[in-house]
């Protein structure tokens, strides 16, 4: 059982301030994603959870013992990267078996803990090959076999799919969701790809800029944004974002073109709502009208996307819809389902 505790974390590397006076519980057996661009501190903080980096300022805590000056080996902790790190002159078994040779398991109960690992992540016919006779979705099982081939205080895994092909990619994140529950054990997962949060998270933390601009549940965080890079960040399509200038009940877009819309107040907002959000309506009932930029068929559904300015707006519609480039659409908004932010901070305005 391990809740960490990251308190007033700041990490500089020269004058370079990569996390900011983070602070965050992570509660014990919680999956927990760090979701951000490259670059907004999130990879940093998770090393400084595994002490492969020392916080400048602040305190990294395993159940309310200090550890900053405990080294990576002695926080038991289990790290799964993006490249594997596998020996390359090891087998299959060698390679999971590794961490129990380290630690001076007997030859028995060592080949025992490496069968059980490798039927958990469904290796057991590929014990005798190489890394190099695997493909890359068995060498990732391979690197998370070895990591959970003991029971870690921590699971720590920095990316472990963005090497993986997208069909690759949905059968591992099934895997790690179902190792996680299973194991019981708390877990970091750092990732830039918001559909693996929303699909492996207890709780999202989104950062930028060293700075989580949201926690919360991946439903809370896509259902209830708040700030703009948040709302941009989480969805796939991303929410759209449209700068619009409000006067009343009319919005004014890019090119001139007029939404019938009321506004929670007047001035430079951002408009926001998420495809499935907005449906295809009479031209003489809808809230806008424009010309069909590209039109797409994604099998449960299709995707209309229209540019406004310099803007692209996506919207699903029913899977046998048919259009053809620059056909004029009108397009409604649900008005129960729209967010607003102001335009010069970002931040979420309550209607």
């Amino acid at each position: 059982m391990t809740v960490i505790s990251l308190s007033h974390i700041d990490k500089s590397f020269g004058p370079v301030r990569i996390v900011k006076d983070l602070n965050l519980d992570i509660a014990d057996q919680e999956f927990l994603v760090f979701l951000g661009p490259s670059g907004c501190g999130k990879t940093t903080t998770m090393r400084m959870v595994a002490g492969l980096e020392h916080p400048t300022l602040g305190e990294v805590a395993f159940d309310g013992k200090r550890m900053n000056e405990v080294p990576t080996q002695g926080r038991d902790v289990a790290m799964v990267f993006q490249n594997y790190g596998l020996y390359p002159h090891m087998s299959v078994a060698q390679n999971i078996a590794y961490p129990l040779k380290l630690r001076g398991v007997a030859p028995g109960e060592r080949d025992r803990l490496v069968a059980k690992a490798a039927e958990r992540v469904e290796l057991g016919p590929f014990l005798k090959r190489m890394p190099r006779e695997l493909s890359g979705g068995q060498r990732q099982r391979v690197a998370l076999a070895r990591s959970i081939v003991r029971t870690p205080r921590v699971f720590l895994m920095d990316e472990p799919l963005s090497n993986l092909d997208a069909k690759l990619r949905v059968l591992a994140r099934a895997q790690i969701k179902h190792l996680a529950e299973d194991l019981k054990v708390t877990t970091i997962y750092v990732t830039h790809d918001q559909v693996e949060a929303m699909t492996l998270a207890h709780r999202v933390a989104v950062m930028k800029d060293g700075v989580i601009r949201q926690l919360g549940a991946p439903e809370d965080i896509y259902n209830d944004p708040a700030d703009s890079f948040v709302a941009g960040f989480i969805g796939s399509p991303a929410m759209n974002l449209l700068p619009v200038e409000a006067r009343g009940s009319m919005l004014q877009a890019a090119g001139g073109m007029q939404i019938r819309l009321p506004a929670p107040r007047d001035g430079e907002l951002t408009l926001g709502a998420r495809a499935e959000d907005m449906r295809l309506g009479n031209l003489d009932e809808a809230h806008f009208q424009a010309d069909v930029f590209t039109f797409e068929l994604l099998g449960d559904c299709t995707m209309a996307t229209v540019m406004i300015g310099h803007t692209l707006v996506a919207i699903k519609a029913q899977k046998d819809l048919r259009l053809r480039s620059a056909e004029r659409i009108g397009v409604c908004f649900d008005p129960q389902r729209l967010y607003w932010f102001d335009r010069a901070t970002g931040a979420r305005i309550r209607a």
